[in-house]
């Protein structure tokens, strides 16, 4: 068939398919499923409305365990907590506690806090992954491609020469190689020591 079978536990692993085993025209493609990317189409966690209290996924987080929530580190006006459909791995948002849409909204005190915590995040991201670079930044409004408008979230994303490959281009797809609970528990431990 031309295609290496002999590794199909690591293809398995991974769920890719083989356009001949597939009905229709076969094509020289392979498919890497992302089944957990519909949650994010389909809206899942997106609140209903603007509205605070447990429909906003980031004013609902903080009630929750730090492990439940995926939050990384919590501090007086804001926390960190881990991106549920990150861009890469370690991506991180700072959220003030309060559920306050814009940027210009904030009081000083939350404005201070992001500003500490997004340094922190860069502190510790860079001592346990070693990205080569970051993205940072706010999506103000729909508009401005805020997934949730109503709250307020900077991201932390570490970035990788080469981290942008064939897979975003044509696929749609990212492939992250870590899962978000054992990368909230690295971070979560390394903050003390390099926050």
């Amino acid at each position: 068939m031309g295609e290496d079978r002999d590794s199909g536990a690591a293809a398995e692993a991974i769920r890719v398919e083989f356009a001949a085993d597939q009905a229709g025209i076969p094509d020289p493609f392979r498919r890497l499923w992302t089944p957990y990317r519909m949650a994010y189409i389909d809206g899942e966690n997106k609140p209903a409305d603007d509205r605070e209290g447990q429909g906003c996924p980031f004013c609902r987080a903080p009630g929750q365990t730090d492990d439940q929530s995926l939050i990384v580190h919590r501090g007086r006006y804001c926390y960190v907590i881990m991106n549920l459909y990150p861009y890469s791995p370690g991506h991180l948002l700072v959220c003030p506690y309060r559920h306050v849409a814009g940027y210009i909204d904030a009081t000083p005190e939350e404005t201070r806090e992001m500003a500490e915590l997004s340094q922190s995040a860069i502190r510790v991201l860079t001592a346990t992954s070693h990205p080569q670079g970051f993205n940072l930044g706010m999506n103000q409004g729909a508009a401005g491609g805020a997934g949730v408008a109503a709250h307020l979230h900077q991201h932390v994303v570490p970035r990788w020469v080469g981290d942008t490959n064939f897979l975003p281009i044509t696929g749609g797809t990212r492939a992250i190689p870590q899962l978000l609970g054992d990368g909230r528990a690295m971070l979560a431990e390394a903050w003390e020591d390099h926050a």
